[in-house]
């Protein structure tokens, strides 16, 4: 019969905990919070000898239990409840094999909680490169704890993990320190006082600067009510402690643990001379930047293309398969539309995911952190609040949660206020239709003027994020700063697991997240733009029908049939040589009747749609938005992408699908679009418009739920969406009225 157990991963950031995750469980994993607070989680089953299933946690990375930031105080919340439903049967310990004497601080910590124990050194495969000799059993019995020398990049070492797992019942939870010794009267006076408690658990619950969950919070306001020492005092003694622990640990590697210098000198240093050097280091970043927004561009266009084709053949097919009504119409010009309107980007976000994802492997974006903390630091912010900023390429809500690592409360909140101005992956899809349909094609030096444009946008972003920032330093007036400490990892080659399930499981946590509400918001629009209670609405057809006969087809129509006739004609002329004369006139006349006969049908559709719900909706809201140089239409995809930015798109995809041509894509559709005055809609003065209120505004409900939650208070949630809104409405205003 299988026994199921509890797994605690937990180690220093840096040292390859991540990898070992991955070779534990797989795909058997999924990401969420914990319950109560915005710090991300990650789980996994793992199927072990003797017929063990065990449930992983992997813990946020601390350094020790020491905790200052509320994602490291997740691990010792964790690791004093025995109520948890998930107190581990055994922590598994993850160390690099260069920071062994680092990593063992938190190890001992670990075991003096009397929890069983498992040490894994991580990255074995780098031993003789580095000059690094290691006695494993002289280790084990110094320790008094078992090992696991393991290679998570050749997959040595996994299995013997897995046996010392699944035999956790005979690891020793003796405690390697003796802590009492600190301060060994304070410790008497503990005891007499909690007879029933650890020791060092009582002490840990007295040193930490973090609220607990509820569960645990009686018992530590007794605890820490009988303390009548000061701050300064128990930081004393914290630091005693660390200078005994490191004592034991110096003992305990001096004759298991050799490094030949001579042999691990390499071209680290030298590397890093020139990756974080002040003048080279951002032109690198920079060049960079660059490659990977070309690549974006160059490399998606095929995957791209092909997508937009199959939807909009996929919706010719469900209204040429299924009998006529509405089912067949919501399915083809409501949920395929709209859905598709999101999938077309998935190309371009997995390659997003997939170079962050190789930067982050690499070492490199550890450099770039240290790189940008200069550039910050004149502007008020925390050398810490790189970090949410550069993972706000990614998402604006987990970047927010970033920010707990910030001790500093101001520095905090100016961070959270100005991370949403960078440029995150649902703003993606937005600036890629509109670069496309506005930007021409063209390259300077070989980079094309998409990828500049689009590189730009992220520029534009990051900038207005550090003015805010130095604007909200004055008015708040910061004057405390919090220390910077970013570790240098070694340089190594990307794990091409680790990177494969980065990239699946941030490109499905986009499709699956913006999918449910374009899904949702397709479904309303299709209704709103299908019916209608006008006349208008109900009479369309007759109403179009005779302003045809009276005035013919519209200007778009008739340039519409002339452009398609007159493609016809060369492909005729060239595929079809030996047809006469009076063949292909005869040709012509039918393609044009059908042309002439699809052309009155979408200028029905128009009109309807014009008059329908949502019609009317729109033309209410278009003259805010018409200063932009924006429609209804366009007015109604800001509004609804407000739920999400990246349902712009999706919406612009489900307004031109009702009742539009099938065999048109999305991009086509929006291409074709006139404005008042009989020229393209989306032109470079509205489609720059719109690409700058996109990259100023707060178009995402959720993040400012989760700022709302970081703050604890609506204030300054409220505060971010009016200023973000006004501003983003003002610069997009004057720039179409500059270009325009």
């Amino acid at each position: 019969m299988s026994k199921n157990i509890n797994i605690a991963l937990i180690g220093n950031p840096n040292t390859g905990k991540t990898s070992v995750f991955n070779q534990l469980t797989g795909l058997k994993q999924k990401v969420g919070n914990y319950p109560g607070i915005t710090v991300e989680k990650k789980e996994g089953i793992c199927k072990l000898p003797r017929g063990v299933k065990a449930h992983i946690l992997d813990l946020p990375g601390t350094y020790s239990l020491n905790t200052t930031s509320l994602d490291e105080s997740v691990a010792v919340e964790l690791l004093l409840n025995k109520n948890d439903k998930n107190y581990p049967d055994v922590a598994v310990v993850i160390s690099d094999v260069e920071n062994l004497k680092r990593n063992l601080l938190l190890f001992t910590q670990i075991k003096d909680l009397r929890i069983p124990a498992i040490l894994v050194i991580n990255m074995a495969d780098r031993m003789s490169r580095k000059g690094i000799s290691l006695d494993v059993a002289a280790m084990e019995k110094k320790l008094d704890a078992k090992i696991a020398l393991v290679s998570t990049r050749k997959g040595d070492g996994i299995d013997r993990l897995k046996e010392l797992i699944a035999d956790y019942k005979s690891l020793s939870t003796s405690p390697n320190i003796d802590t009492t010794r600190i301060a060994p009267d304070y410790f008497g006076r503990l005891q007499k006082a909690f007879p029933n408690e650890d020791l060092y658990k009582l002490w840990l619950v007295i040193t930490q600067d973090v609220n607990f969950m509820p569960i645990e919070k009686k018992r530590i306001e007794d605890v820490t009510s009988f303390s009548t020492k000061s701050k300064d005092e128990l930081k004393k003694l914290q630091h005693k402690e660390t200078v005994l622990r490191y004592q034991f640990i110096n003992n305990a590697l001096k004759e298991t643990y050799k490094v030949d210098f001579l042999a691990a000198k390499g071209l680290r240093a030298s590397i890093d001379k020139v990756l974080t050097h002040k003048v080279f280091g951002y032109l690198i970043f920079f060049a960079i930047l660059l490659l990977i927004f070309q690549a974006i561009f160059e490399w998606s266009s095929y995957p791209q293309d092909i997508i937009d084709e199959q939807f909009s053949m996929a919706a010719e097919w469900i209204k040429n398969t299924l009998p006529p009504g509405v089912l067949t119409d919501l399915l083809a010009e409501g949920i395929l539309a709209g859905i598709g309107g999101i999938v077309i980007f998935v190309p371009q976000i997995a390659f997003l995911f997939l170079f962050i994802s190789l930067l982050e492997e690499s070492g490199y974006m550890s450099r770039v952190v240290f790189l940008m903390d200069r550039l910050m630091r004149p502007f008020g912010l925390s050398g810490k609040s790189v970090v949410p900023l550069i993972s706000g390429t990614a998402c604006a809500i987990p970047a927010v949660m970033a920010t707990r690592t910030i001790e500093n409360w101001k520095e905090r909140l100016i961070t959270i206020l100005v991370t949403p101005f960078t440029t995150c992956s649902a703003r993606l899809p937005v600036y890629l239709i509109l670069i496309a349909l506005v930007i021409p094609e063209g390259s300077i030096l070989g980079v094309s003027y998409q990828a500049l444009t689009l590189m730009l946008l992220y520029l534009i972003g990051f900038g207005m994020a550090i003015f805010s920032a130095m604007v909200l330093n004055k008015i708040l007036k910061i004057k405390s700063r919090g220390l910077f400490m970013v570790e240098m990892p070694t340089y190594r080659l990307p794990l091409i697991k680790n990177v494969g399930y980065t990239v699946l499981e941030k490109t499905k946590s986009f499709v699956f997240g913006a999918g449910k509400i374009i899904l949702a918001i397709s479904i309303v629009l299709w209704f709103l733009g299908s019916n209608g209670f006008s006349d208008d609405f109900h009479d369309a057809e007759q109403i179009v029908n005779t302003r045809i006969e009276e005035e013919g087809l519209s200007t778009y129509s008739k340039n519409y049939i002339q452009n398609n006739i007159n493609t016809y004609e060369q492909a005729l002329a060239t595929d079809h040589a030996g047809l006469t004369s009076e063949a292909m006139q005869d040709s012509i006349q039918i393609r044009t009747q059908d042309l002439m006969e699809r052309a009155k049908a979408q200028e029905i559709a128009s009109y309807k749609l014009e008059h329908s719900y949502i019609g009317y909706a729109g033309k209410a809201f278009e003259p805010l938005v018409r200063p932009l140089g924006y429609d209804w239409k366009i007015g109604i995809a800001v509004l609804t992408s407000f739920a999400a930015r990246e349902v712009f798109v999706g919406t612009l995809a489900t307004i031109y699908s009702v009742g539009s041509d099938e065999e048109e894509t999305i991009k086509n559709r929006m291409a074709a679009e006139l404005g008042p005055m009989g020229k393209p809609l989306f032109n470079l003065a509205s489609g720059i418009s719109l690409m700058l209120f996109y990259a100023f505004a707060m178009q995402c409900m959720s993040t400012l739920a989760v700022v709302k939650r970081e703050t604890n208070s609506w204030k300054w949630p409220l505060y971010q969406l009016a200023f973000m809104s006004i501003f983003a409405y003002l610069v997009a205003m004057v720039a179409y009225q500059i270009l325009s």
